[in-house]
Order: C-alpha cells, then sequence, then structure tokens
C-alpha cells in the first residue's frame, strides 16, 4: 500500500514538474520590430495591387490572450503613391495625377490563431508555426507638406507566425486597410486633384481611399505568466 502511494506522489510530483517547467515558457505578451513594402489603392490605383510600392516599419506589440488569441498594436511609418498616367479611363479635362506622401498608421487588431501557438503549453500541446485571421481598428495621418490628413482606417488581413525559439517569434503579414478618406492622395499641385475627381460622393467605404502592408516581423516574448498557474 505504501509502495503504491509512493508511486502515485512520484508521478504527481513528475507531472507538477513538468507544468511547472512548461509554464515557464509561456508569456504575457510580446515586442518587436517590423519592415515590408506598402502600396495604395484609390483614384491614381484602383485596379493594380503592388503597384508603386513602397517601404514601411514600425513597431508592433502583442497582448496575448491565450494561445489562440491576441490584441496587437502597432506604430507604423509607410510611404505611399500613385500615377494616373497610362490610365484607360480618363479624368476630366484628360489631366494626370501623381503624389508621393508620408502615412502615421497607429493602431489595433484582434488576432486568431488556427492552431494553440507556443511551446508551453503543458499537456495540451501547442504549435510553433500557425496561420492567423485579424480585424481591428486605427487612425492615420497623412504628413505634410501635402495636405494633412487624420482618419480612422479598418484593417483586415492574414499572417503567419513560427517560434524560433523559447522567447523568439518571426512572422510574415499582409493587411489591406481600409481608411475613411478621400483625401490621402490629394496634393498641393496645380491642375487635377483626386479628391472626387468625377465629383461623386460616396458613404462609408464607398470612393475612399486604403493602403496594403506587407511585412516580416520578428518579436521577443516578455511577462512570463504565474508559475504557480496548473493546467
Amino acid at each position: 500500500m505504501i509502495k503504491r502511494i509512493l508511486i502515485a506522489g512520484t508521478l504527481v510530483l513528475a507531472g507538477a514538474i513538468n507544468s511547472y517547467s512548461q509554464d515557464e515558457d509561456t508569456f504575457k505578451g510580446e515586442l518587436g520590430a517590423a519592415l515590408g513594402g506598402s502600396f495604395y489603392m484609390g483614384d491614381a490605383n484602383y485596379t493594380s495591387p503592388f503597384k508603386h510600392t513602397r517601404v514601411m516599419g514600425g513597431a508592433i506589440g502583442r497582448y496575448i490572450l491565450n494561445p489562440r488569441m491576441a490584441i496587437k498594436g502597432n506604430l507604423i511609418v509607410a510611404s505611399i503613391a500613385g500615377d494616373t498616367r497610362g490610365f484607360d479611363n480618363k479624368y476630366p479635362g484628360l489631366e494626370d495625377a501623381s503624389f508621393k506622401r508620408t502615412l502615421i498608421d497607429l493602431g489595433a487588431q484582434f488576432e486568431y490563431n488556427f492552431l494553440p501557438y507556443g511551446t508551453g503549453l503543458g499537456f495540451r500541446g501547442g504549435y510553433r508555426f500557425t496561420p492567423y485571421l485579424l480585424g481591428g481598428m486605427g487612425f492615420t495621418y497623412a504628413i505634410p507638406p501635402e495636405k494633412g490628413v487624420f482618419t480612422v482606417n479598418f484593417p483586415i488581413g492574414i499572417g503567419v507566425k513560427y517560434k524560433l525559439s523559447r522567447r523568439l517569434n518571426i512572422g510574415a503579414e499582409f493587411t489591406m486597410r481600409f481608411s475613411m478618406s478621400d483625401k490621402l492622395d490629394v496634393t498641393n499641385k496645380e491642375g487635377l486633384q483626386l479628391e472626387d475627381p468625377y465629383q461623386i460622393k460616396g458613404k462609408g467605404l464607398k470612393n475612399k481611399d486604403s493602403y496594403a502592408f506587407t511585412m516580416l516581423f520578428l518579436t521577443y516574448d516578455l511577462f512570463p505568466k504565474c508559475k504557480e498557474c496548473n493546467y
């Protein structure tokens, strides 16, 4: 009887130690950097994704709700550009317009992992690799010297992430960011302006400018979760 109790106690202790060790590999958050390309869709480019792709980069952070869900925040600086030359459809007066400008994007998104992500998930198991979906809300500021514009944007996208080591994560992500403004492509130049060039007003997201980020990111896990917690 005593022998059975000792064996059972040993197994329970081993399980607790294993769970404790794995709990050390679960974290509350991530912080890192992102770098990639950005392109614009609007009156100066409404048919060709990735046309006039320029550079974007910034910081991202995640608050990890559980192995399948996280809240991500971003602060990104991006360049966008567009040019109406070569369009099949011409604007009034047969005029052309082009622009280049810099945006600041501050936002938050909810992420859903297709697989439970992480290595420290106890008996539930975890995956080093997972695809994920995201959606959220943010703010866009188009920097002068062109006309300064401040607006709301709604990002949706998809990504993949991979855990390189206990704390290090890499990934790739594509997001389309739908703004509530048609002025991201407005310039200080004389001639054709791309704010309602046909004078057709649109409600909601109709006739509004959007832009996209295609980025690679590297993050570092922070704030280990409570080691005394037992799954």
